[in-house]
């Protein structure tokens, strides 16, 4: 008879192996070597009799059956590692703290958040990804995730953390050129850059319900490429205030209609944790609660 050990056996390795990658990676993140997560890898397929991953010299896939058997037992081994964490007392939590973000929340805050979280939590280590894709946070293995905007119905648990003001902004040299617009109606007469979500360009909205939707001079899903775009002078943009800051200060970007208040937004920290939320992720949360208003 098999026993639940032996079952087990080379369950880390192969998520992990295809978490990271790789068998280097997954060797780092647990702490063995790469010929021993190899080895752990295929024994667990010696024992299914199947081939779970296809191998060459330079990289990895998941077989059919890879993908089935990732897809059962990754969450699985999560909330096994979850279940240690969920026990942990606030001052003797530690563990490694995977984080997703989108790109303007990573250009402009997570330096800060990382400097002030370790000084409160030293044992728990913060691992961010930077990135404007939604991420499947269970597959990907992401404790959590920070999202702007509506949030769509994918059954995580999120927590609001502050409603977020858009700006029009764009370069002095470039209202020197074209001059400043008076209203709303005047933006059709400027060149306009367009974030794109989804494929589609994001209108520009005001506080009072008003939507304009500029014919653009330039789109892109990158956030920090409208931004260098602006301050080169390409033309107008909107984007959420906290991303902007640095550049008003420093007065190389300048808003534009400031009396027209822009529409906000709320950004969320979103988990899958249900109930039993792990203590380093109740005290990242509990971080952001604190502090987010002031950060953004």
């Amino acid at each position: 008879m098999v026993t639940i050990v032996e079952k087990t056996a080379g369950l880390a390795a192969f998520v992990r192996t295809v978490d990271s990658g790789s068998f280097s990676g997954a060797g780092r993140i647990l702490g063995a070597s790469p010929s021993a997560v190899s080895k752990s890898v295929a024994r667990l397929e010696k024992r299914l009799g199947v081939r779970l991953l296809q191998r060459s010299t330079r990289t990895l896939s998941l077989t059919a059956e890879g993908s089935v058997y990732y897809d059962f037992v990754a969450p699985l081994l999560q909330g096994i590692e979850s279940a240690e964490d969920v026990v942990q007392s606030a001052g003797s939590a530690k563990g490694l703290l995977r984080i997703t973000v989108p790109v303007l929340v990573g250009r402009s805050l997570v330096s800060g958040w990382v400097k002030e979280f370790s000084e409160r939590s030293p044992n728990i280590k913060l691992e961010v990804t930077v990135t404007d894709r939604n991420v499947d946070m269970i597959r990907e293995g992401y404790d959590l995730a920070i999202r702007i905007g509506n949030l769509d119905d994918t059954g995580l648990i999120g927590r609001h953390l502050a409603d977020i003001p858009y700006l029009l902004v764009a370069s002095p040299a470039y209202l020197a050129s074209r001059g400043h617009p008076e209203s709303v109606a005047d933006l059709q007469d400027h060149a306009c850059l367009r974030y794109l979500l989804a494929g589609r360009p994001y209108a520009f909205i005001f506080a009072d319900g008003r939507s304009y939707l500029p014919d653009g001079c330039f789109d892109t899903d990158d956030a920090v490429t409208l931004i260098q775009a602006a301050m080169e002078g390409v033309g107008i943009v909107q984007l959420p205030a906290f991303a902007l800051r640095t550049e008003i200060e420093r007065g190389t970007l300048t808003r534009v209609l400031p009396n027209d208040l822009m529409a906000t937004t709320s950004i969320h920290a979103l988990h899958a944790f249900g109930r039993q939320v792990p203590m380093r992720v109740r005290l990242f949360i509990d971080y952001l609660m604190e502090t987010s208003e002031r950060l953004l």
